[in-house]
């Protein structure tokens, strides 16, 4: 199927995409920040959110903090005590005071994350219609290893042609190589490859860098000025084709 706008194949993420944390991680770091009494306001939590998109969209900090906690075999704590530490200061703490508190908050969210996963409304029906209208679909995700498994387990993988994990190819979002194996994959051009997800730093800015047509899933308008089409619910994908 080739849409009236020359769209042949839509490229999905999965987290934070089609694979949703309820409660999200954020909102338990947030909530114990403030019982142990760090002021946080609006401005807080927003400015927290952007950096965490920007840091986990293969910025050069996450690659330095993978290097330094995770390949040196460091215990597995250490990356998410210092990504305690850096959220805090973005959030206003004081480098002393983050110092001080990463350490309980990690070890409360080791403790009480426990969220649910979710599928965002209408993103099942929308993917079944989009199938059924002879779109061809695939899967884009910066995983490292395969997440065919977790798909089966949603119920979602029968809409999937192929699926693609980061570490498959060491490629990462932003990265171009990436996308440019998944419209291999695809068997498109790029220019009739639609690619959605929410984070604007690894999506947006990657998939637009390959050529393709970049749209930001924002279902709570975290970037509003993001200039690219914009869609708060999955219904709103289909008018875009």
């Amino acid at each position: 199927m080739i849409s009236p706008n020359g769209i042949k194949s839509i490229l999905f993420d999965l987290d934070g995409t089609l694979r949703l944390h309820i409660p999200s991680g954020a909102d338990i770091f947030n909530s114990h920040a403030l019982s142990l009494g760090i002021p946080l306001h609006p401005e807080d939590i927003s400015r927290a959110a952007h950096w965490e998109h920007y840091y986990f969209a293969n910025s050069p900090e996450i690659k330095v903090d993978k290097q330094k906690y995770i390949s040196q075999k460091f215990e597995h704590d250490s990356f998410w005590i210092n990504f305690g530490k850096r959220r805090l200061i973005v959030m206003g703490c004081s480098p002393a005071q983050a110092e001080e508190l990463a350490p309980q908050l990690s070890a409360h969210m080791a403790e009480n994350y426990k969220p649910q996963v979710h599928l965002p409304k209408d993103a099942r029906d929308t993917l079944a219609k989009l199938k059924e209208a002879g779109f061809l679909l695939g899967m884009v995700s910066n995983r490292d290893k395969p997440f065919d498994d977790e798909l089966k387990e949603m119920g979602l993988r029968e809409f999937f042609q192929f699926t693609l994990a980061a570490g498959e190819v060491n490629s990462y979002k932003p990265d171009r190589a990436i996308f440019d194996e998944a419209i291999k994959r695809a068997g498109t051009s790029a220019s009739a490859t639609m690619y959605v997800g929410d984070n604007y730093f690894a999506d947006i800015v990657g998939s637009r860098r390959a050529g393709l047509r970049p749209v930001l899933y924002d279902p709570t308008r975290l970037f509003p000025d993001a200039n690219c089409p914009v869609i708060t619910t999955f219904d709103q994908l289909t008018k875009l084709l």
